[in-house]
């Protein structure tokens, strides 16, 4: 039996040719997606040449994920294939971000053999929206910038606190996003940045009039980092040039260095710039321990004007 488009198939020719089973063609054509073109005198379906290429494009849909409803809209030309693809592809990529959320938070899990409760915390930090990961910073940021948000200075210096993950992020920046907004919940490590913003703020203002000052970090640099490399140690006599230096830059160093030093802080730096694509801060920990226990040495001869 001829058709004028081409021969007509039979569902048993078309399994052969396409590599479907008769079960899944009889499945299409039932739904309509791939209907016979005729009967045979057996009454067994018969189908016309476009079987083929509809058959080739629903396996094509169906092995990306496509359903079955915009399938028959394709093939009946109620949608473009462009049209359905974009919406797959969007589609795909939210599992795509999910999926990598997933995989950041079994990692972090796995490295630091978390229990119960971290876990769950760290998957509900990773599975949050962009405006909720907004309003989760907003609330570290104003808990530690309170009372300074009106100062231009401090403007920029809470910009620089900021993550800002990407819409595309690298799975190495979603583990960051996942340990930083961990990290911004701790109470112990909002006290600590909100000592250094309240250091910092005061540095600000006992400045005014007298032109700027280099800042506390940079000059704990310059001074300890040639003594440090000289393997000069905090307690030789040779240190107390440095500690003097230091003292005079500020008489609460030490407590400020100590606020400074937390591990945390130097981790938010780390994470941070993961998160914004930033070039990886270098470690100041050598010299601000360095600096931490010259100091203490200092106070536990009883030296003055360093409490």
């Amino acid at each position: 039996m001829n058709d004028p488009l081409g021969p007509l198939r039979s569902i048993g020719e078309l399994a052969r040719r396409t590599g479907l089973t008769v079960k899944a063609i009889r499945f299409y054509s039932d739904r309509g997606i791939v209907p016979p073109t005729g009967r045979s005198p057996a009454g067994h379906r018969l189908y016309g040449a476009d079987a083929l290429a509809r058959l080739d494009l629903v396996r094509t849909l169906r092995e990306l994920g496509v359903g079955l409803p915009d399938i028959r809209k394709v093939v009946a030309r109620e949608l473009s294939l462009s049209e359905v693809a974009a919406a797959h592809a969007d589609a795909l990529a939210v599992q795509i971000r999910t999926l990598r959320l997933r995989h950041a938070v079994l990692t972090a899990v796995t490295r630091r053999d978390s229990s119960p409760e971290e876990m769950d915390l760290m998957h509900r930090l990773a599975r949050l929206s962009e405006d909720e990961r907004r309003r989760l910073i907003d609330d570290f940021l104003d808990s530690v910038f309170t009372g300074s948000a009106g100062s231009g200075a401090f403007v920029g210096i809470r910009r620089s606190f900021t993550p800002e993950l990407p819409d595309n992020p690298e799975p190495e920046q979603i583990a960051a996003w996942v340990e930083l907004a961990e990290l911004s919940q701790d109470g112990e490590f909002r006290a600590v940045v909100r000592r250094l913003v309240g250091h910092l703020a005061a540095e600000q203002e006992g400045a005014r009039g007298g032109g700027p000052r280099p800042g506390l970090v940079p000059t704990v640099r310059e001074l300890v980092g040639p003594v440090l490399a000289a393997g000069i140690e905090p307690g030789d006599g040779a240190a107390a040039p440095v500690v003097e230096a230091l003292l005079a830059h500020d008489v609460h160093v030490l407590t400020r260095l100590e606020a400074v030093n937390d591990p945390r802080r130097e981790r938010y730096t780390e994470l941070l710039a993961v998160i914004n694509g930033w070039p990886a801060p270098e470690s100041v920990a050598p010299v601000l321990d360095w600096a931490v226990e010259a100091l203490r040495v200092r106070v536990s001869v009883g030296g003055a004007g360093c409490p």
